[in-house]
């Protein structure tokens, strides 16, 4: 099911915390995962044709973004009992080959996805250097299938918000497949 994210979180909003296991059931925090200069949340998975799409351009975006002191953390909120190709195996074998040097993180509970509002994988909340909500939209334009992945509009929205820019406004969602909730764990806001 093809879905865009619902922006629970508008502008200026505190990043919700946390406290997640990587792959290896190590603990990481968002106070410790933060960049000094911005931090970018991003909820993705390793099964959806969305995050395949992106991947590779996504490991080299988050290390130049890290660069300029802007960290990148991930998280799997998926229903890894049903989805078990997006369990912390497959989640560490996925991040290798992509390059991923970032923490990638299990949302076991799902709360922590339900807290951000996100919707789809992949679904991408960038923060500024006080945690407060900047951008929350695609990765760029293209699609499965349909153009090469460049990251241009997160690109765009990461560049403004170093330069002291305001939050863009004319911001197009994130879209992906549904972050695949528990049964009876789907929220409000998801409507299907």
């Amino acid at each position: 099911m093809l879905v865009s994210s619902t922006f629970t979180l508008k502008a200026g909003d505190k990043a919700p915390g946390f406290s997640l296991p990587d792959a290896d059931g190590r603990n990481f925090a968002l106070d410790e995962v933060r960049g000094s200069k911005g931090t970018l949340v991003v909820f993705l998975c390793n099964h959806c044709p969305y995050v395949i799409h992106l991947a590779r351009q996504l490991g080299s975006f988050t290390a130049a973004a890290a660069a300029r002191d802007v960290h990148t953390v991930a998280i799997n909120a998926n229903d890894l009992t049903a989805y078990p190709q997006d369990g912390p195996g497959p989640m560490k074998s996925f991040a290798a080959v992509q390059n991923w040097t970032f923490p990638y993180l299990i949302d076991e509970s799902q709360q922590v996805a339900r807290n951000y509002g996100a919707a789809c994988t992949p679904d991408f909340f960038l923060f500024d250097a006080q945690l407060r909500l900047y951008y929350a939209g695609q990765f760029d334009d293209s699609r499965p299938n349909k153009g090469f992945a460049t990251g241009a509009d997160l690109q765009a929205a990461l560049d403004e918000l170093l330069a002291g820019a305001p939050p863009p406004v004319d911001v197009f969602p994130a879209s992906g497949c549904n972050i695949k909730w528990k049964p009876g764990q789907e929220p409000a806001y998801f409507g299907g």
